[in-house]
């Protein structure tokens, strides 16, 4: 694998999804924060400040969530729709180049994304002069690059075979999933039927437990409550190697098709 021509069709990737005003979600994102700070002053008493600190960070999150999804699962397939992959399979370009680079590009895209949300969030937190821990704030916005990364993982595996609508479905629903594995492993537990905690076990084995990935919790109640460090890098060691994976099979089903 050439990392100039990764470097290359990454930086296209980049270019072409910041042409596509996907950067007007962090305006969108700048006014409902102010909108929901001036609300929640109105509506609420005493608790204002963590409710904004928790919507603000489920916003990063679902605005992220977005671009992961619908960008991701578009970038491979519009270029077999549209036939161009015939034009770059041509080229001096490997399969895996093609997808890793895809992927990077995808990857900037989100860090841009989650990095601007999160000075506008803290901007606004301290004009309205809510306490948090800034050191929470900052693991938080680096494990939600981390999950909306192995989301653009799962959303770019479904492209490469799907159509970009049921790609989509898919993406949004290995979301849900990874959320609720941990929760599903317990109901499964709760039976006495052993093949219902078989195939529980099963989908949390399969599914990321993107549970792993997500301190929103923890960084509106303070960092004390943040887990420890060997945990940290272990789940953000997991979120890569899941990535890698999900990148790998889709490197491998790209390779078998027929164009």
């Amino acid at each position: 694998m050439n990392p100039s021509r990764v470097f290359v069709i990454a930086t296209n990737v980049f270019r072409e999804v910041i042409r596509d005003r996907v950067l007007y979600l962090i305006a969108f994102f700048a006014i409902l924060l102010v909108a929901a700070a001036v609300l929640l002053r109105e509506v609420s008493v005493g608790s204002d400040g963590k409710i904004l600190l928790d919507l603000s960070l489920a916003a990063i999150e679902l605005l992220g969530l977005v671009v992961a999804v619908f960008v991701g699962t578009a970038l491979v397939n519009k270029e077999i729709e549209k036939r161009t992959v015939l034009v770059l399979m041509s080229k001096p370009i490997s399969r895996a180049e093609f997808i890793v680079g895809k992927h990077l590009g995808l990857a900037a895209v989100l860090a841009v994304l989650v990095a601007a949300m999160t000075a506008i969030n803290l901007v606004i937190l301290n004009v309205r002069q809510v306490p948090y821990s800034l050191p929470s704030l900052l693991l938080t916005a680096l494990y939600q690059f981390f999950e909306l990364s192995l989301i653009g993982a799962v959303a770019l595996l479904f492209g490469v075979f799907t159509s970009s609508l049921l790609a989509t479905l898919l993406t949004f629903a290995v979301y849900l999933m990874g959320h609720l594995s941990r929760d599903l492993v317990a109901l499964g537990k709760l039976s006495e039927n052993p093949q219902l905690q078989q195939f529980t076990q099963s989908l949390y084995l399969l599914l990321p437990d993107l549970s792993r990935l997500d301190l929103k919790n923890q960084a509106v109640y303070g960092l004390q409550l943040l887990p420890a460090a060997i945990d940290l890098l272990s789940n953000a060691l997991y979120g890569g190697i899941y990535t890698a994976l999900l990148l790998a099979i889709a490197v491998l089903i790209f390779a078998r098709r027929q164009f």
